[in-house]
């Protein structure tokens, strides 16, 4: 694990892409400040780049330096979820400009999978992490069901968990309002 997340490291200070394992499904990834690399992601997901793309961090306490207002029940929400949880706030900054939606919206996902969670905090910046499949196609559930031209259109291929059979699912999506109002989107 560790070889991998230097090397991850190494691709994304580069503006290259990774895939990499997360606490859901394998995920397509690259440093969430760099729009060029943001530009990288939409092209190889084939995906339109006026869809939003979800960025994890390592920890709650960064929220702040993402999210102009983060409210109090997103802290409480993400302490009591019993599975993966991502979050779509208002008011995003210090983000790539292109993975952003309307309202300069983001998804951001607390992750407590052991490599994406250690990959955040020894990178320092979030992470994004979108499903590692062409826009349009199924997402995968394991590694040997992603796409062959994703696996050969990213920078590195994580080692770590390849071999994990056991199926996993896309995270649960809150949308929720700087005045503490939220919608769950799935």
């Amino acid at each position: 694990m560790e070889e991998d997340i230097t090397t991850c490291i190494e691709v994304l200070e580069r503006g290259g892409l990774i895939l990499y394992p997360t606490d859901t499904i394998w995920g397509i990834g690259c440093d969430a400040t760099n729009p060029e690399a943001v530009k990288k992601v939409y092209r190889l997901k084939h995906r339109a780049d006026n869809k939003a793309l979800i960025v994890l961090l390592d920890s709650a306490e960064h929220l702040d330096h993402y999210v102009v207002d983060v409210p109090e029940m997103a802290r409480e929400l993400i302490d009591v979820a019993v599975k993966p949880l991502t979050i779509i706030y208002d008011g995003a900054y210090n983000l790539a400009p292109n993975l952003l939606g309307d309202n300069e919206s983001v998804g951001i996902r607390i992750s407590h999978e052991k490599f994406s969670q250690e990959l955040c905090a020894r990178f320092g910046k979030p992470v994004v992490s979108t499903s590692a499949n062409v826009s349009g196609e199924p997402a995968a559930a394991t590694f040997a069901q992603i796409n062959p031209a994703i696996v050969q259109g990213v920078d590195y291929v994580v080692k770590y968990r390849q071999d994990d059979t056991a199926p996993h699912s896309a995270s649960n999506i809150i949308m929720l309002s700087s005045d503490g109002t939220f919608k769950i989107l799935r």
